[in-house]
């Protein structure tokens, strides 16, 4: 296989952009909704067989250049003692969150045993599809995922954890710390079970100032990405104007939320490969606009290290046409040369 999106993803000229988006195996598409019907969202990313089906689902439809594995960035709550559900009309509730500054230091459990279930979607994935597309794994990072355990549901502002860090920072680093060490190790059980590629979804990190994210959390982005024998991507909103700090990430690649100039950036960031950028909102649009929309990305982004994607996941009520019209508008470039 020519991995299109491997090559991308370390930086090489590619004859098109390889296309993948984020959350693309969800609720836009028809067939997923009709397994949702069988299956909670935590019995199907916990039973392999199920997770399988609904990640090959965009795979039938498009035929991306990746294929992100149907899982939750929250599984790794659990090596670290949390239960969670996912509560309608809420999303995901943690059982028993934070509960001050002496519950934030936790240890880790058996993360190869207790995510088992993953390493064999993984693996599964690998047996079917794994010499036609690249498999990808991810992780959230651990700001985001610290959020939820402190607030115990999603928090639109990520107070809770922010005042954690203003009235006890031993505690919010202790935190933090702990989650950085569990997605290490997961994202490490990713690449043994077939993932080709990671994403690191630090996606809330944007929260922080500047001298936080430097102080904090910088550091914990590179002890977890350290070392990974495979690319890597970063991604985490609201980083405009600070996409050196992804850089410095030690990330292989960056990805771009759609407030991004995609020629901006790629000013900035150099040779770094980048990831997006679509607006999501913009697949709501009609087939024409939504291509040539696309083709300015990639027309900006240039044939050296771009992997095409949105900015952030795809709506829940994205029509199917329009996704298809952004993957077929990669899949039919052609760079000169």
């Amino acid at each position: 296989m020519d991995d299109l999106l491997v090559r991308a993803a370390r930086g090489e000229r590619t004859e098109r952009p390889p296309v993948w988006m984020m959350r693309q195996a969800g609720r836009h598409i028809p067939e997923y909704r009709e397994i949702r019907e069988e299956y909670s969202f935590l019995d199907a990313i916990k039973t392999p067989a199920v997770a399988e089906e609904i990640t090959l689902l965009p795979w039938e439809y498009y035929r991306p250049d990746g294929l992100v594995m149907f899982s939750d960035i929250l599984t790794v709550l659990e090596p670290l003692g949390f239960s969670y559900h996912i509560e309608s009309g809420v999303g995901p509730v943690v059982e028993n969150p934070v509960e001050g500054p002496a519950d934030a230091d936790r240890s880790m459990g058996d993360v190869r045993e207790e995510l088992d279930y993953v390493g064999a979607l993984l693996r599964r994935l690998t047996e079917s599809v794994g010499d036609e597309t690249t498999i990808i794994g991810f992780a959230g990072g651990p700001f985001t995922l610290a959020s939820y355990a402190v607030a115990g549901e999603p928090s639109r502002t990520h107070r809770p954890l922010r005042a954690l860090r203003a009235r006890n920072p031993d505690a919010f680093r202790a935190l933090l710390d702990s989650f950085a060490e569990v997605v290490r190790e997961y994202l490490r059980f990713q690449i043994d079970n077939g993932a080709d590629v990671l994403q690191l979804f630090d996606t809330y990190a944007g929260e922080l100032t500047t001298a936080d994210y430097r102080e904090f959390l910088l550091p914990l982005h590179q002890r977890i990405l350290d070392g990974l024998d495979v690319p890597t991507i970063i991604f985490v909103r609201r980083m405009n104007g600070r996409l050196d700090l992804l850089e410095a990430s030690g990330a292989d690649a960056v990805s771009l939320d759609w407030t991004v100039d995609m020629a901006t950036a790629r000013e900035q960031l150099g040779e770094v490969p980048v990831q997006g950028n679509l607006d999501p909102t913009a697949l709501y649009g009609d087939t024409d606009a939504v291509r040539e929309q696309t083709r300015e990305i990639i027309e900006a982004a240039g044939p050296e290290g771009h992997i095409l994607n949105l900015g952030h996941g795809v709506h829940r009520d994205t029509p199917v046409d329009s996704v298809e019209a952004f993957v077929e508008t990669a899949k039919e470039w052609q760079w000169d040369g």
